[in-house]
């Protein structure tokens, strides 16, 4: 798409607003099960803590396993078609999880579920109906919808159980993915393809970003993130049935507990200034550390949960919205798409992690061992993050050239050297030159650097 302008076009606000409504539909569904699914479980004939445990966080393996794969084949197949694919799965899954009689039955749906993982797609078409200038608008209000996904299905995923149980869950999740193939289909524009290596992951790319000595550390920041959430979620709601809340009634305790948690964010956010301090990123993940080990020492006293939870989540909203944009930031120019691909894989494997743990360790141990679990890969993880160094928040440009492949060393080598350039990477082959910059970038001396190797 062409243009420089400062606001989004009738097309890119029309693709940001119904991509981000079908981020709304389909990842409220998978959320709304999380504070319920323990609870309402309980109703099935073959309920253990370790079945519930994969009902919760089994959809994770499946998507960390397809991740990179789905987001590879949108290049070959295109966008739609593999959005599309991934919601049938998804929506199958689901009525297969509604329709179950049994805890294994709903395992079986929910690891369908996960087999739709058209994250990676959805973020590429994105990319591809937006210009340069304006396609950090669009993942932002992608990202706001993802956000608002989770905290509305957290507050109404108790009522919906309480009204029509898990069925009434699953069967309203299928629903909802049924109802953003239309809006895939035919509200958001078909473009050609952008095709770039900044979006979507690269074979090639993979191995040497799997040992980057900051990128891992990232990698495995995440999963253990996703890894204590899923915990929390199947450990917190028999916690509060202890304190004689019934399901129905949870959503009292996470209004005002999420609120609170969000407000702890934008103090955080304000003490951050536009940047992503260490010292935040730690201070965050101590919250949770801290978290975790009140809930595994507690000993019934509903304010010291509550308080809990609060830092918890204070913790985990300032991380889940700070470290995508550290591995944009730390990624090499021209494989940010695949670093954001690794990501996504480790973030979903941890949720898998923290079912699978959180039930093997309450059914053979008890309550307080599973938050003790938390607790303690919380106390390891922040060994792994003090090796993080602080980086600079750069500005990741993409500039079409028609360079022959015999000077994209040269090329390279030119544009490293202008004012504002702090990496570059050359892709003859697609056409693309990769540039990572800072804020003295000057794009008219960069586009004529280009001009002069073309000729």
């Amino acid at each position: 798409m062409q243009g420089n302008g400062k606001v989004l076009n009738a097309i890119e606000l029309r693709a940001a607003l119904t991509l981000a409504l079908v981020y709304v539909l389909r990842m409220m569904g998978l959320f709304m099960v999380m504070p319920v699914l323990a609870v309402a479980a309980m109703d099935y004939p073959d309920y253990s803590a370790v079945l519930v445990g994969l009902a919760i966080g089994g959809y994770g393996l499946t998507q960390a396993a397809l991740q990179i794969p789905m987001g590879m084949l949108s290049d070959r197949w295109g966008r739609k078609p593999v959005i599309l694919l991934g919601l049938s799965i998804f929506a199958l899954g689901s009525f297969v999880a509604a329709a179950a009689d049994s805890l294994t039955i709903m395992v079986v749906g929910r690891i369908l579920q996960g087999a739709g993982a058209i994250a990676g797609a959805i973020m590429a078409l994105a990319t591809d109906v937006s210009r340069e200038s304006q396609r950090a608008k669009v993942m932002a209000v992608i990202g706001i919808a993802i956000g608002f996904s989770f905290y509305l299905a957290v507050l109404v995923g108790p009522l919906i159980a309480k009204q029509w149980g898990l069925t009434g869950v699953f069967a309203l999740t299928g629903l909802f993915a049924l109802c953003c193939m239309p809006l895939i289909q035919w509200a958001v524009p078909t473009v050609v393809m952008f095709n770039s290596a900044d979006v979507l992951p690269r074979a090639g790319q993979l191995q040497q970003l799997i040992f980057s000595s900051q990128l891992w550390r990232l990698n495995i920041s995440v999963m253990v993130l996703h890894m204590m959430i899923t915990l929390l979620f199947v450990q917190l709601p028999l916690t509060l049935v202890h304190f004689d809340m019934t399901l129905e009634s949870h959503w009292q305790l996470y209004l005002p507990v999420l609120a609170a948690s969000i407000l702890g964010l934008i103090v955080m956010m304000g003490m951050a200034r536009g940047r992503m301090p260490r010292y935040l990123v730690l201070l965050a993940a101590v919250f949770m550390a801290l978290a975790f080990t009140l809930l595994a020492y507690n000993d019934g006293n509903q304010w010291l949960v509550v308080t809990a939870v609060i830092m918890f989540f204070t913790g985990f909203n300032y991380l889940e919205a700070s470290f995508p944009a550290l591995v944009s930031s730390i990624a090499p120019a021209g494989s940010k798409g695949t670093a954001m691909g690794l990501y996504a894989s480790f973030q979903f494997f941890g949720a898998f992690l923290g079912g699978v743990s959180a039930g093997l360790v309450s059914d053979y141990f008890s309550a307080a061992a599973a938050y003790g679990v938390g607790a303690v890969a919380a106390v390891i993880w922040l060994w792994v993050l003090a090796g993080l160094r602080e980086v600079s928040r750069l500005k990741r440009v993409a500039l079409h050239t028609t360079v022959a492949i015999n000077r994209e060393v040269e090329l390279e080598v030119a544009l490293a050297q202008l004012t504002g350039v702090e990496e570059s990477q050359t892709n003859a082959l697609e056409g693309v030159v990769y540039l990572k910059v800072n804020r003295d970038f000057d794009h008219i001396k960069a586009t004529e650097t280009l001009r002069h190797f073309e000729h």
